[in-house]
């Protein structure tokens, strides 16, 4: 999968991840971490970490990134396990993380929409997300593309001293 995208910053590619991309997926996934609005997760990753997370991944699973003509990658989503148990096998849950510098520039629409389509091709038929209450950002994002808020977790998680909710939300990709 390739997708080229003419935006006003400049050309960009969506592409599915490598493994040479991981030292740049490391960086962002921890830049989303230290600055606690994309995760509970409070301790950073190493690359060895993030690689056995790439390398152990199905087929169905994938991981895209959004790169300029230099390779710089600007962002990464991903297509996770909801459950392990076969009644779920149709439900996607799904991570989207921008680079700090590159945040609300639309990179996160882009990746969002593919992430849609690469979901719909593994025949996935719903996909599920978990966004922390204070992301605003990100749930106007999700609003945008058609994924409905369908409840909260309340003090879902201690973050910093503090509990956190987080929103649960779904997309149907069935027509």
């Amino acid at each position: 999968m390739q997708e080229t995208l003419e935006l006003p910053e400049g050309t960009f590619f969506i592409r599915i991840a490598s493994l040479s991309d991981i030292e740049q997926i490391t960086e962002i996934y921890n830049q989303g971490i230290q600055d606690r609005i994309a995760t509970l997760e409070t301790n950073t990753k190493s690359v060895e970490e993030m690689a056995e997370w790439l390398r152990s991944r199905s087929s169905r699973h994938k991981v895209l990134v959004i790169e300029d003509t230099e390779n710089k990658i600007k962002g990464w989503a991903s297509l996770n396990v909801f459950n392990a148990r076969e009644c779920y096998r149709g439900v996607a849950d799904l991570s989207i993380y921008i680079k700090r510098e590159e945040r609300n520039k639309g990179f996160g629409k882009h990746l969002l929409l593919a992430l849609i389509q690469v979901a719909k091709k593994e025949d996935f038929y719903k996909m599920v997300l978990t966004t922390l209450a204070v992301n605003r950002t990100g749930h106007k994002l999700y609003h945008s593309l058609g994924f409905t808020k369908v409840g909260t977790y309340v003090k879902q998680g201690m973050l910093d001293g503090k509990w956190i909710d987080v929103h649960v939300m779904e997309k149907f990709l069935l027509e």
